[in-house]
């Protein structure tokens, strides 16, 4: 994943739901990935 890039929405290609970020969170990465977006894991704070 490259490091400027960052996904505040999701839309679910099999049931169209968009997801958003939790709150208190920066994107869809740092809600509901496995790990923290880039910008989070190099410390150079949110993605926005």
């Amino acid at each position: 994943m490259p490091t400027e890039t960052c996904q505040f929405f999701y839309e679910c290609n099999n049931c169209k739901r968009v997801i958003r970020p939790k709150e208190g969170d920066c994107c869809v990465f740092c809600s509901y990935g496995t790990v923290a977006c880039p910008s989070i894991q190099e410390s150079s704070g949110c993605c926005r």
